[in-house]
Formats: structure tokens, C-alpha cells, sequence
């Protein structure tokens, strides 16, 4: 980084997820070992990378994948490897808090400090992605988390197509936007492909609020035995950063494993944001509808 400037290379990674923990955190580990080596100050692993995505299936033995936030072996092993690095890293890991589940995200400071915890506020249902039997709707807001190389803000894949999220976590101060993620194929529908829909929503948050935006996910194949036979899906990666302006500046294919970078000046785009006007000229006071449900009726959800 430049003398007094501001500057910050983000990472990406994309892989293909075995059922086996310490085989997965030895990858991941390799890759933010190699993210490092290009440079990259914040390192962004995709969802649940600890095994497969199990939510195919709604199986009760499945709970156990799940471990408190405190002493997770998981954050304690990556705590070690950003403070030896000196990278940011947020950790993707499914929650157990008492008799509450979530699906939850610790970010991980440079120095090996945990930031902080986030919950994933927005939580899917339907055919192979049925996290609702597993996770509880996360109860921590959206946040922002000062880290050594700037603020930043985390959402959770479902979390990802919601424009008032990325809005939220600008309006609070961050200057980037990261997204891990487990997306694919929907097995109800094998000619439904979602990819690039997908990418187009997460490019209008990053122009929308003038902000860069890393989406990390994986690759490869997954069966799940499931109550009613086995179910599969092939996830699609193509993980990519756009820039302010929502284009993209580094993108992965469907099927290789991948380690993006991309560099920002982020006093720059701090200046581009505050010429360009979107928050200058927003009007909250307008925005009350936001508030409701169907439109019309205050929600009853405070």
C-alpha cells in the first residue's frame, strides 16, 4: 500500500467443497495463503466452506455440524493465519447459540482480532435450499466492521439480492461489500440457471451505492441423502469483484478453482461517492413503505 493513501486489494476465492473439515480448511488455507502472495489485504471465503452445503436435506443429525461462536476451532485456526499473514478474513460457519442456529459470519482483523459477529438476517426456502429448518433469522442487524485496510460490510448469500442490506451497510460507513455464497443448480428445475441473474443484482448494488463488491462461491458437484432420495447440486462459482460502478474487475469460471484480486483506491471512490449524489439526495423520509410488508400496512415487526 502506498505512503498515505488509502489503497486495498480484495480477494476471492473459489472452490470445490469436500464433506471433510480438515480437508476444506487446509484448501482454504492454501488459497488465502495464495491470495496473500498477490497482494490481497482482505480475503473473502465462500459460505459454510467447512463441508458440503447439507440444506438440501432437512435431517435432524445435520444440527451437529453446528458449534458456539466462542472457541470455534474453525475462527481460532484462521485467527492465527490472518494475524501471521496480516490479511482480513471473514469466517462463514453455521452457529450453535443455546437452542438458537445461525448461519453466521465472525470477521477476522489483520492482527488476528475478531471483529465481531454477524447473523444472517435473510434466510431462504425451497427445493435444495431449505435453511429454514436449520437456521434461525439472524438477530445482529447489518453491520460494518472497521478493519485495518477499511470498513467493511458482510452479508450471506440470501442476503445478497436485497437491496436494502448492501444500502444499510453503505449508510454505515462501508466502503466495501462482501458476499459469501453457496448458489447453483436448483434441483426442482434442472433448466433453470440463475448465474447470471444472480451477478446483475450484486453489479446494481455496487453502482448503486458506488461501492466495490466481492462475492465469493463455490464449485463442484454435491449429493445429499435426503428423506426422499439423494438430491444434487452443481454449484456455479463464478465468483467475481466488481468495481464502484458496478463492473466487473475479476471474475472465475464454473468449474476451476480460483483466487481474484483486484486493487482499489478507496479515498478515490469515496470522493466518486460523494460527488455522484445517491446519498446526498436520498429521502428517508419518503422511504416509510420500506417499512411494510404489502405496501400499505405497517409491519407489526419492530
Amino acid at each position: 500500500m502506498e505512503k498515505g493513501k488509502r489503497h486495498v486489494v480484495v480477494s476471492a476465492l473459489q472452490f470445490a467443497c469436500t464433506d471433510d473439515i480438515p480437508t476444506n480448511l487446509a484448501t482454504a488455507e492454501r488459497l488465502v495463503r495464495a491470495a496473500h502472495e498477490k497482494g490481497a489485504n482482505i480475503v473473502l471465503i465462500q459460505e459454510l466452506f467447512e463441508g458440503y452445503y447439507f440444506c438440501q436435506a432437512q435431517r435432524e443429525d445435520f444440527f451437529q455440524r453446528a458449534k458456539p461462536y466462542t472457541d470455534h476451532p474453525t475462527i481460532q485456526r484462521m485467527q492465527k493465519l490472518a494475524k501471521e499473514l496480516g490479511v482480513v478474513i471473514p469466517v462463514s460457519f453455521f452457529e450453535e447459540a443455546n437452542n438458537a442456529h445461525y448461519n453466521s459470519v465472525a470477521v477476522i482483523d489483520a492482527d488476528g482480532t475478531d471483529l465481531g459477529l454477524y447473523r444472517k438476517s435473510h434466510i431462504p426456502d425451497g427445493p435444495g435450499y431449505q435453511e429454514k429448518f436449520y437456521f434461525n433469522p439472524g438477530d445482529t442487524g447489518f453491520k460494518v466492521f472497521q478493519t485495518k485496510f477499511a470498513k467493511i460490510g458482510v452479508g450471506i448469500c440470501w442476503d445478497q439480492w436485497f437491496p436494502e442490506a448492501a444500502r444499510a451497510m453503505v449508510l454505515q460507513g462501508a466502503e466495501i461489500l462482501f458476499y459469501p455464497t453457496a448458489i447453483g443448480s436448483e434441483p426442482q428445475d434442472e433448466g433453470l440457471d440463475s448465474c447470471e441473474h444472480w451477478q446483475r443484482v450484486m453489479q446494481g448494488h455496487a453502482g448503486a451505492n458506488v461501492v466495490p463488491l466481492v462475492a465469493s462461491n463455490r464449485i463442484g458437484k454435491e449429493i445429499i441423502e435426503t428423506e426422499h432420495g439423494n438430491s444434487g447440486i452443481t454449484f456455479y462459482g463464478n465468483s467475481f469483484i466488481a468495481g464502484p460502478t458496478g463492473e466487473i474487475v475479476a471474475a472465475a469460471n464454473d468449474k476451476e478453482e480460483a483466487v481474484l484480486t483486484a486493487h482499489f483506491d478507496l479515498d478515490k471512490i469515496k470522493s466518486k461517492r460523494s460527488s455522484w449524489g445517491v446519498f446526498r439526495d436520498r429521502r428517508p423520509d419518503l422511504y416509510k413503505v420500506l417499512l411494510t410488508l404489502d405496501g400499505s400496512k405497517p409491519s407489526s415487526i419492530h
